[in-house]
């Protein structure tokens, strides 16, 4: 029984790799887009439940796709956590004033990332 379908947004392959087998072995469904561009199509196809949304992107930040996200009525209300491994207080304040339900620093602690993928997806 899968607890959700999650958006990975990620441009290094490694990344969405590990954070897939880990979310799976939660009984997560996993889906991705490595860049700006395809992560708003990519929503729009999957119509996931959570996004994963690296704040560093090629062809745009996570923070431009965020915006572009709230465009969509279909979509502004999928719950967002932020991933990035820049400077934590700034990049945090940044993406939380996007819209992002959360925060998480890389390298990303994996009972951190459970914890928040379950509080974004009960609220």
């Amino acid at each position: 029984m899968a607890a959700g379908k999650i958006l990975i947004v990620d441009d290094d392959h490694d990344i969405r790799e590990l954070l897939s087998l880990r979310l799976q072995s939660e009984g997560y469904q996993t889906v991705f887009a490595a860049d700006a561009m395809s992560a708003v199509s990519v929503t729009r196809q999957q119509e996931p439940d959570l996004i994963l949304m690296d704040i560093g992107l090629p062809g745009g930040t996570g923070l431009t796709v965020m915006e572009r996200l709230k465009n969509f009525p279909a979509l502004a209300h999928i719950p967002v956590l932020a991933v990035s491994a820049r400077d934590p207080v700034a990049t945090k304040e940044a993406a939380l004033a996007a819209g992002a339900r959360g925060f998480l620093e890389k390298p990303i602690d994996y009972d951190a990332l459970l914890g928040a993928v379950r509080e974004a997806l009960e609220a």
